[in-house]
């Protein structure tokens, strides 16, 4: 059971049931965190126009490798919400399944390409506030500075986003059949 819990539908103000109308379209239902979120309607619709902004078409990142990176910050943060949409999306975005299995012990397998290996250090350093010049120095080594940024603030809404959802206790809707919240050791 979440923390918190939705209000009716009706009693959210005109422009979040906009939101709600396009996850609907998006999802075929409306998702529980955006329930959660829209209690403070001017923060959710921030949230989302944020979101919107580093989930974008011409973003320098791969859709694949945002995708990645969110999940693993997700299975880090023990967000089933998070670990479950986020792996769906995934899975739209061509990355087979397997490859989705073997996301929390990355490390120990040669699914992942040195791009993907790099973004997903960096995530986790950043999850964990292990951040340090040597993983500073490989990432301008491997992008630019716009992208790494980027990446920074993709990996910074995820932290976010999986922490509000596990504070919560916002459980998974059933997008996809992966376990929901397995950490691999760091």
């Amino acid at each position: 059971m979440t923390a918190v819990t939705a209000k009716p539908l009706g009693s959210y103000p005109w422009f979040i049931r906009l939101f709600f109308w396009k996850q609907r379209r998006t999802y075929g239902r409306v998702l529980e965190p955006g329930l959660l979120w829209g209690r403070s309607p001017w923060v959710f619709a921030s949230v989302a126009v944020l979101y919107g902004a580093l989930d974008r078409r011409t973003s320098p990142l791969a859709p694949a490798l945002r995708s990645l990176v969110t999940v693993r910050v997700s299975q880090i943060n023990h967000c089933a919400f998070c670990v479950d949409i986020n792996s769906a999306t995934l899975a739209k975005r061509g990355v087979p399944l397997e490859k989705i299995d073997a996301l929390s012990a990355w490390r120990d397998s040669s699914a992942f390409d040195s791009e993907e290996r790099l973004a997903l250090e960096y995530a986790e350093a950043m999850t964990l506030n292990r951040v340090d010049d040597h993983l500073r120095s490989s990432l301008k080594a491997h992008w630019n500075e716009d992208t790494i940024v980027e990446l920074t603030g993709l990996i910074a809404f995820q932290n976010l986003s999986s922490k509000f959802n596990a504070a919560l206790d916002v459980p998974a809707q059933g997008f996809c059949r992966l376990p929901q919240a397995t950490t691999a050791p760091i």
